[in-house]
């Protein structure tokens, strides 16, 4: 294992919180001396199909923790996925069933490994203690906490003065996520900042089991490609760890100038080193955020395409963007008609660059639709259907538009 000093200075970076003061160091220092891994904990609950790098802050600063030689344990909420978290909500969440929830754990665990060691990680699922605790031993957890505790959560006591509904079944919540950290025995448990509530519940139910309380570390909740909501698929602010490459290297280059920093620290595979010099680059007036963002889009598609799919990706940024050249390769739309023209928004639907007609008309009206390069702006329209052309909607989808009698 690395030095205290070391492990503490890599754990430290990009985190907001390390609670309570000196505890992890403590808990470090015996796990060096002794040569023994602590056990850091996070739980994942499978509420959508897919991960977003939003989810890969905690997922990186596991493997942080995993390559210093500490035991990563994935807790995949089956059972809390169910109730759903309440925290940062104003409403109470949807219930999904366990078939839903069941389905979407099998796309988590497949898209963790794309930045844990599949080896190295133990995964578990709350369902192993929830669905045999008997009613009598949840009734001995509940008691461990009070309502008036439950309502001093800021999304709750909110809720409450406003005279919004809050099910029972939600104030549950932070009781299973905390005796989850009793059941694997967490000597530290990692969670976004609007966590904080929960992580330390934990600590509180571990000692009601006579079980040492877990250290709690809070990161940052990113930012989505917006710059101003919380990266989510509900708001289509999100860069998915599946998505192709051409699409991710855009979307990542569509970030605020302002977050490039926290992209780098939060969401990209580079050393404290460069980070720094990073900072300092878009500091000294002369670097052109631009290319620093080149630098972090190659490196996030590189994570989870590979390298040769990073630098492939950049060089088609480059060359559809900069020089407006059109990509070497792209999908092929076949549409069959034996019509001598076709409506130029139906096309746009027809090559799946648009969701409904009237997206499509707006596309046309706002400019952003070209074909061979010459731009519309005519809603109504009418193409030929003699020959193919290529169909640009939007600043990255191309389409070859092939017409069949």
């Amino acid at each position: 294992m690395k030095s205290l000093k070391e492990q503490m200075a890599i754990i430290r970076s990009g985190t907001v919180e390390i609670l309570p003061e000196g505890d992890l160091d403590r808990k470090l220092k015996k796990a060096i001396d002794t040569n023994t891994p602590l056990r850091v904990k996070q739980g994942f609950d499978p509420t959508a199909p897919d991960i977003h790098l939003g989810h890969t802050v905690g997922l990186r600063k596991l493997k942080q923790f995993q390559d210093l030689g500490h035991q990563i344990v994935l807790i995949v909420g089956d059972f809390t996925g169910m109730v759903g978290d309440p925290s940062g909500r104003s409403a109470t969440r949807p219930q999904l069933t366990m078939d839903e929830v069941r389905r979407n754990a099998e796309t988590y665990q497949k898209q963790f490994f794309k930045v844990l060691d599949r080896d190295k990680t133990e995964v578990r699922s709350n369902g192993e203690w929830f669905a045999k605790m008997t009613f009598a031993e949840l009734i001995a957890l509940a008691s461990n906490m009070t309502v008036a505790r439950i309502l001093e959560r800021d999304d709750f006591e909110k809720r409450f003065r406003n005279n919004e509904p809050i099910s029972v079944h939600e104030m549950f919540y932070p009781l299973m996520q905390a005796y989850d950290s009793v059941a694997i025995k967490a000597d530290v448990e990692i969670g976004g900042t609007d966590q904080k509530f929960n992580l330390l519940t934990g600590r509180q139910i571990q000692e009601s089991y006579g079980i040492p309380a877990q250290s709690v570390l809070t990161l940052p909740i990113l930012p989505g490609t917006d710059g101003v909501l919380r990266m989510s698929k509900s708001t289509g602010n999100y860069i998915g760890v599946d998505e192709a490459p051409d699409e991710m290297f855009g979307k990542t280059m569509s970030v605020p100038d302002d977050l490039i920093v926290p992209y780098f620290e939060l969401v990209a595979d580079v050393t404290l080193e460069r980070l720094e010099a990073i900072r300092k680059a878009l500091t000294d007036g002369q670097t052109n955020p631009r290319d620093i963002k080149l630098e972090l889009a190659e490196i996030i598609v590189g994570m989870y395409h590979g390298k040769d799919a990073g630098s492939s990706a950049r060089a088609n940024f480059i060359r559809q963007f900069s020089k407006r050249e059109v990509p070497e390769e792209m999908e092929t739309c076949v549409i069959k008609t034996s019509e001598p023209e076709m409506r130029l928004a139906e096309v746009i639907v027809s090559a799946a660059c648009a969701g409904s007609l009237g997206e499509a008309k707006r596309k046309i009206e706002q400019g952003g639709v070209r074909i061979d390069d010459e731009r519309q702006s005519d809603p109504q329209a009418q193409v030929s259907t003699v020959a193919s052309f290529v169909l640009k909607v939007g600043k990255r989808h191309y389409r070859k538009v092939v017409f069949e009698k």
